[in-house]
């Protein structure tokens, strides 16, 4: 079965709310018990006066004054909350009714009862105290929660409001704290993926707070500044040793050419043709190398003229159309017109490193897609075979230098078409896409329009 999964940001946001609300539920709880607890303890203190006076009353004139007095208060009304009650030494009622008749060993005793409410709500809490008086007769003197109670239901729906406009505050704390976070993090991951696809100068925005977030920031502004330098010591490297090495190889390359003239033998024209082939590969690949590295180094004019691109492309198929021929390939076209800022003779070989590419690993007989689409505000170049592809794994790689996947090895190239074409996109500002054309390879090539 598929897990429920929830975002970490989501998960920190219900966090946040939980605590807001079991912080306000406990405070509630707490504030309620204590209140609840004083209305009774105050009750209490009141019923424990009463019974003190009534108990002065009884040691002066005894029973019957203390019976004239409770029916004199209970007709009188003065306090309406008053429950009192009185029965002799044999348990006979005299006056009300006694909930609890005390044993013989106990001289005071707290009771709490339900009574009926003559307004026909719900019944009335009373909390009263039973005495045994000297004489054997026992009173009853209590006093209805009727005002605690109304007090407290007020409390009960005070603190289910609040609560409920906790739960919605707690909600909204916990979505602005997420939301946070998250765009701190989002700080962080848009700079990683945008260096991923290759914009290594790129750095992430710093507020200069010294919290956590910040110096996580720092950190990876400094781990992208030695990355950067050590490709930026790679790149230079392999820079100079193709510049310092193409003017020796053009020199031998010239002196091979002079030699191969003067000798007739023909096994001896044979060897120097293919010395004078190698050494031209590898004159192109210095070149390339060179190439690729003044692209890489200069951005874009931002003088550079619009160009047909369509125009373009055609040229490019139209210089191709004969190689596809001996190959019994075929080259079909899909252009709309669209115009590029650029640099021409950038976007050409662009165009002709996929074209070759294309046409190098198609099988005969097959047919090669060339087509270019607007798609909103972007401009996509498609160039699509038939060929064996590349695996999804290797896709990222094979636009390194001088790389080239295991099955490709023995086929002509220097493996650095890919790296020249993806380095050609970004100069323009776009990017490259490498999809699986089912079977074949499709690249794409998008460029926002100008």
């Amino acid at each position: 079965m598929t897990r429920w999964r929830v975002s970490a940001t989501t998960r920190l946001a219900l966090a946040v709310a939980a605590g807001f609300l079991l912080s306000s539920i406990l405070l509630g709880t707490s504030v309620y018990y204590a209140v609840s607890t004083q209305l009774l303890q105050d009750a209490r203190v009141l019923v424990r006066a009463d019974m003190g006076a009534l108990r002065d009353i009884y040691r002066s004139g005894g029973g019957t004054a203390l019976l004239g007095e409770l029916n004199a208060r209970i007709e009188d009304e003065g306090d309406p909350d008053a429950v009192y009650a009185m029965a002799d030494a044999k348990g006979r009622a005299l006056l009300g009714r006694l909930p609890k008749t005390l044993a013989p060993d106990v001289h005071r005793h707290w009771v709490e009862f339900n009574e009926e409410n003559p307004d026909g709500g719900a019944p009335l809490r009373v909390i009263a105290v039973e005495q045994r008086l000297s004489h054997g007769e026992t009173v009853l003197v209590g006093q209805r929660l009727r005002a605690q109670d109304r007090f407290l239901s007020l409390m009960q729906k005070t603190a289910l409001m609040a609560l409920l406009f906790a739960a919605a505050l707690g909600a909204l704390v916990g979505w602005i704290t997420s939301r946070w976070v998250a765009r701190r993090l989002r700080h962080l991951d848009a700079t990683a993926a945008r260096v991923g696809l290759g914009e290594l100068g790129l750095r992430v925005p710093l507020d200069h707070s010294g919290d956590a977030f910040d110096q996580v920031a720092h950190r990876f502004n400094i781990m992208l500044d030695r990355i950067e330098e050590l490709l930026d010591g790679v790149r230079h490297a392999t820079d100079h040793i193709a510049h310092d090495l193409r003017t020796p190889l053009t020199r031998l390359r010239n002196r091979l050419e002079r030699v191969r003239q003067r000798v007739s033998e023909p096994n001896e024209q044979r060897a120097l043709d293919q010395a004078l082939l190698e050494t031209d590969q590898l004159l192109q690949t210095f070149s390339a190398l060179l190439r690729l590295a003044r692209i890489e180094a200069q951005p874009l004019a931002e003088t550079a003229p619009l160009l047909d691109f369509k125009r373009l492309i055609e040229d490019a198929v139209e210089m191709y159309a004969p190689v596809a021929d001996e190959r019994a390939l075929q080259l079909v076209t899909a252009l709309a017109p669209v115009c590029l800022r650029g640099d021409r003779d950038q976007l050409f070989q662009l165009i002709t490193n996929l074209l070759d590419n294309a046409l190098k690993f198609a099988p005969t007989g097959s047919a090669i897609q060339v087509e270019l689409h607007v798609l909103q505000a972007n401009v996509q170049l498609v160039v699509a075979d038939r060929g064996p592809g590349i695996p999804e794994a290797e896709r990222e790689r094979v636009f390194d230098r001088f790389q080239r996947i295991e099955p490709h090895r023995g086929t002509p190239g220097f493996g650095l078409g890919l790296s020249l074409a993806r380095a050609i996109a970004k100069h323009h500002g776009g990017r490259i896409e490498l999809h699986d054309n089912a079977p074949g390879l499709r690249v794409d090539v998008i460029w926002p329009l100008p």
